[in-house]
This record gives C-alpha cells, structure tokens and sequence, in this order.
C-alpha cells in the first residue's frame, strides 16, 4: 500500500501546527518521521489516522482520498500503536488484542475462534505468549507497549503508524519490535526520536521542525553532522562502522577541548 500526505496542515486549538507537509511511503517501505519535541510529529500521526481533522491538504492511500472511506474502510488499510496507551477498564491483554479485529467484523459481532488464534499469534509475536488473561493494568510499560503492537497486528492491515514505538522499551525489546516490524513487509510510517535506530530501520526519513518539512533523504544522506546541528542544536559525529551508519553526541561541556 502506498501512503501519501499532500500539503497537510493543522491547527488544533486554533493555533497552526503542521504547516503544508508532504511525504510519501511506498509499499514495503520503512519511512521515519524525525525532530525535535513539538517538530509536529505525533500531530501529523494523528492526522493521518483520523485521530485529529487536518485544516487542509490530503492523504491518500493507494490514490484514494481518506475522506473517502469511513472509519470502519480506513481502519482495515491503517494500524496505530500510540505513543500514549491509557484505558479507563481494567481490559485483559486478550480483551485489548481482540480489539485489532474490530474494523473486520460486523456491529455485535462476536470474538470468533480464528479472532482467538489470530490474538494469541500476534502476543507470540511480540513476546508475550500466554498473557492473555492478565490484567493490561498490571503489566509494566515495556509491555504494555508490546500489547498495543500486539493489537495492531491483530488488526491485519497492510499499513502500520508508530508514534515513538520504542517507548519505555529495554534496549533488546528495542531491536526486538523493530524487527518483527521491518520484517512484516507492510508499509511503515514511524515516529522516532532515536537516530541511530532511524538510520539502522528506515528506508527514507523526513524531518520536522516547528511545523515544516526541513529535509528528506536516506539516513546516509540525510543525517550529517552540519544537518544535525541545525535541526537539533547539538554537535555529533556520524561514523559508519560494520557498514552502519552510527551518530555520537558530543557533550556541549567537551567542547573546545
């Protein structure tokens, strides 16, 4: 599936936030959203999959217009993991997971046995087999996080949104979630804070910051130190090592020296 944003804009509260944003992704592609906090990541994520009402542009997904779907048709195509994952019931991991198999079915329609299957695959996949009559509650964020991957999957689309997906992740779950991802052959459009784990995952990048769109390319291209320094205001290094790309931070502290 090929996912493209066209000239996007959005002002919630009033107060313009993404200013004219274009990108595309194409099927299979690994594509990473990078920049600083408040670049407009997690805003266009919510645009995207109809979380938030963009004020203009479009995004379509292979040539048709979301507008032109309802949610229960978008939701088929798109998965979400969020970055924020709180619930008001206390939902068992299952209960969460199944939830991937809502847009699939029809009102009222209950959990079926291959809905059961295709929940418990998908905890298997993210490690996490045999959770499913814990309480959501209970679990550590680490975890919490591989459930709501968990219901994506579940959810069976050929597109995948990440909003800081490695969040509250130990370094192993870290590799862990972005390869099952990688690996799924679907098209991915993930926020990520990481540079080193952008430039080790992604096929593209594009860069936010206050709103706009300030640079694409891919990682070897576009993550320099000059490009670096601009966008984020520190100094690095970027050395490739073993044949990847790598970035090191230099403490301001340790200038001059």
């Amino acid at each position: 599936m090929k996912l493209e944003v066209r000239g996007l804009r959005a002002a919630p509260g009033g107060q313009e936030i993404l200013h004219g944003i274009d990108l595309e992704a194409h099927s299979g592609q690994m594509v990473g959203l990078i920049g600083p906090n408040g670049s407009g990541k997690s805003t266009l994520l919510r645009c995207i999959c109809r979380a938030l009402q963009p004020t203009g542009g479009a995004v379509l997904l292979d040539g048709s217009g979301l507008e032109q779907m309802n949610l229960r048709q978008s939701a088929q195509k798109m998965a979400v993991v969020a970055q924020h994952n709180a619930y008001a019931f206390d939902f068992t991991v299952e209960e969460l997971v199944l939830l991937g198999r809502t847009p699939h079915k029809r009102p009222l329609e209950r959990d079926t046995s291959a809905d059961r299957r295709i929940a418990a695959q998908a905890l298997a996949q993210v490690g996490l087999a045999g959770f499913g009559p814990r309480s959501y509650a209970t679990l550590s964020g680490g975890e919490q996080q591989r459930v709501i991957l968990a219901r994506a999957l579940a959810q069976q689309t050929p597109c995948l949104l990440l909003d800081e997906p490695t969040n509250h992740l130990d370094i192993k779950y870290q590799l862990d979630m972005l390869d099952l991802v990688r690996g799924l052959g679907r098209t991915v459009l993930a926020a990520l804070h990481d540079l080193n784990l952008a430039a080790a995952y992604c096929d593209w990048l594009y860069a936010l910051q206050d709103g706009r769109l300030v640079g694409s390319g891919a990682p070897q291209d576009l993550l320099t130190p000059a490009f670096i320094r601009r966008v984020y205001g520190v100094n690095a290094q970027v050395q490739q090592l073993d044949g990847q790309l790598v970035v090191l931070y230099r403490p301001a502290r340790r200038e001059g020296t």
